[in-house]
């Protein structure tokens, strides 16, 4: 489970050089979620015939106002399976308070526990000065307080999930890299993910869609391998809700698969009826 929760951050690269991308493009329907989305995903780890749950992962969506301005509350929640906790017990929870017409965030909270390692992040944004107002702590580094120059375009690594969710695939071809700017854990990287076209996706329950496929980078360590071993299916329909995200390790990989959807926006057209 927390190899997962490491793999909701989507791009997780240090450094991009003199990247050749085009300008981003947002779909017309924007945004293709609406308030009352709520999510539910399967986390699992896979090495070749195993398959064993970890946990489960939640993203819901509600709208509300936020320090006068009219916002969606992004939430997102993971958690170790209980019978599990004695060996890695993770809860981990992410919000984002989003602007509605740009999804520019205005506050972002992650407070997660995984495997007695905890982290508490809080990111204010003040577009008004162009700063960032960060409180950060985690079990290797005390409380402190900052304050960082924001920059064009960026995002919390929940509203960046969603702002990736809004792009118009249609308008890039296969490996083109798109940007996105991301602060995490008190620093801003400049990262990107790379469309690879669209496939039919045949899911570990039998379920098939027609979906987006895009892939990105993850750094060296422990676990990852590093290179482009992430890899997500986003419905190939209004929605562009991600049915599968996988992701190499050291040995076999970490996968998470919807298992539920409730309140999307538009119908579920991706999903192939097999008879």
């Amino acid at each position: 489970m927390a190899w997962f929760k490491k793999n909701i951050y989507l791009i997780t690269v240090l450094v991009i050089i003199g990247l050749s991308v085009k300008s981003q493009t947002i779909i017309s329907q924007f945004p293709v979620f609406q308030p009352g989305e709520r999510i539910t995903y399967s986390a699992v780890y896979n090495w070749g015939f195993i398959w064993l749950k970890a946990g489960t992962v939640e993203f819901k969506v509600t709208k509300t106002n936020y320090k006068d301005n009219e916002a969606y509350h992004l939430n997102a929640f993971g958690t170790s399976i209980p019978s599990y906790d004695w060996l890695f017990k993770v809860r981990d929870y992410f919000q984002s308070y989003v602007r509605t017409d740009n999804l520019a965030p205005l506050y972002f909270d992650r407070n997660t526990y995984e495997g007695g390692y905890s982290v508490h992040n809080q990111f204010t944004f003040n577009y008004k000065d162009s700063l960032i107002y960060t409180q950060t702590q985690n079990s290797n580094k005390p409380y402190s307080e900052d304050t960082l120059e924001m920059q064009k375009d960026m995002y919390d690594v929940i509203s960046g999930v969603y702002y990736v969710r809004n792009l118009d695939f249609d308008k890039y071809e296969i490996n083109d890299t798109i940007p996105v700017r991301l602060i995490i854990d008190n620093e801003i990287f400049d990262l990107y993910i790379r469309y690879l076209g669209k496939e039919v996706l045949k899911t570990h329950d039998k379920r098939k869609f027609n979906t987006i496929k895009f892939s990105a980078l993850l750094v060296e360590g422990t676990i990852f391998k590093g290179g482009e071993d992430l890899y997500v299916w986003v419905s190939d329909d209004l929605n562009r809700i991600p049915i599968l995200v996988e992701a190499k390790i050291l040995i076999g990989s970490v996968k998470a698969t919807l298992v539920g959807i409730e309140n999307q926006k538009f119908p579920l057209s991706s999903e192939i009826v097999q008879e």
